[in-house]
């Protein structure tokens, strides 16, 4: 046997800035500049190239002033966006097919401007022709600027399971521009709170303490309780990745995933009609509550995190969980079983002891879910 140690270093960097595609903004021409001139191919969400009509101008005119180093190959391309464009392989064909066509190699940069299912189109793209194309990504929603859009995966949905298909393949950059969530709908822009209460509850209190204070504020979309909000968020998740000792989840557990257990199976349930932060808050919520029904989790510390949830304006409840099979169990049961398959090995689970400190279990009580589930209904009503 011949057995050598393989280590790889990995430059995730977030940029945070504003009107990205002013001429005199620097901070798109600086990640892109090389020693030689590098093509790039844009890809722009249909939905915000018509709600912000002026874009393709902007970058069209951008690339025309930073024509040196960085050559546009083709005016950007309008995809769809949501998560129905993550269900079929059509938009990565299209992708394929122009990075062919216009010969862009393992230099070259594929920019996905969009929100998070986009950016995992167009991340698997990037990942898988010529093994690697650069991927730069400029998120536009809330939750793809603090949570989806750092992070290192790529996805696309297959068999009626979330991200079947996918890669760890870390961006070569993220640059989120705040600007771009003006056009946002109140609750487009509230989604992506649910990411920070999740990963404030596993890893931070003072920050679930801050968002906590901020309640009012992020209510009412101010934008510096947003953007605040939207940088720690964001940094807890590459604190995570780079210190974790696992990026590319080669374990059972992905913390990160809190309350997502349910979220998944729930958004399949919706057919996706019901948004990722939406199941998400849904599937904390739950957790919560068995949390605090095993003895895990004080009662004060679960009625805080619910009434966040709520005061951010997420319902933790939908008629869907109490979906049922023809055996009559609820079909969001599954989804412990396709968690558990999606990484192999031991199902493990992140519940919570206290706020700020998450803690993993191997297995989960049923008849205690289905206790959850009518108390978040009772809640409800």
């Amino acid at each position: 046997m011949i057995q050598r140690s393989i280590q790889v270093n990995w430059q995730l960097r977030v940029f945070f800035t504003e009107d990205v595609f002013a001429p005199d903004n620097p901070t798109l021409r600086d990640v892109l500049a090389d020693a030689a001139p590098r093509k790039a191919l844009v890809v722009l969400e249909d939905s915000l190239a018509q709600a912000l009509p002026q874009m393709e101008h902007q970058i069209g005119k951008y690339f025309s002033v930073h024509a040196g180093p960085i050559q546009m190959v083709h005016s950007p391309l309008f995809l769809a966006g949501g998560e129905h464009a993550k269900n079929s392989s059509t938009l990565v064909g299209e992708l394929y097919t122009q990075i062919h066509r216009h010969h862009l190699d393992r230099h070259s940069y594929l920019i996905a401007i969009g929100g998070g299912a986009l950016l995992d189109v167009a991340g698997f793209a990037a990942a898988t022709a010529h093994r690697g194309v650069r991927h730069v990504r400029i998120p536009t929603t809330t939750l793809s600027q603090a949570d989806s859009g750092v992070g290192v995966k790529n996805g696309l949905n297959a068999f009626g399971q979330k991200n079947f298909i996918g890669t760890f393949a870390p961006p070569f950059a993220v640059i989120n521009d705040f600007n771009f969530l003006a056009p946002l709908a109140p609750r487009d822009k509230r989604s992506g709170y649910v990411e920070a209460v999740k990963v404030a509850c596993i890893r931070d209190q003072e920050f679930f303490d801050e968002i906590e204070a901020n309640a009012k504020k992020l209510c009412i979309f101010e934008p510096t309780a947003m953007k605040r909000l939207i940088h720690r968020c964001a940094e807890l998740h590459l604190d995570h990745i780079a210190t974790s000792g696992d990026p590319f989840e080669a374990g059972s557990a992905r913390p990160l995933d809190f309350g997502h257990w349910a979220a998944h199976k729930l958004e399949q349930v919706f057919h996706f009609r019901i948004s990722h932060g939406e199941a998400v808050a849904i599937g904390i919520a739950l957790d919560v509550v068995y949390s605090r029904n095993i003895g895990l989790l004080g009662e004060k510390s679960a009625a805080r995190i619910l009434n966040l949830l709520e005061n951010l304006g997420f319902y933790l409840f939908a008629d869907e969980l109490l979906n049922a099979d023809d055996a009559s169990r609820l079909t969001i049961l599954s989804g412990l079983e396709e968690f558990r398959e999606h990484l192999g090995g031991q199902l493990t689970i992140t519940l919570l002891k206290e706020i700020g400190k998450g803690i993993e279990v191997h297995e989960m009580d049923s008849g205690e879910i289905i206790k959850a589930i009518s108390e978040l209904r009772s809640r409800k009503a």
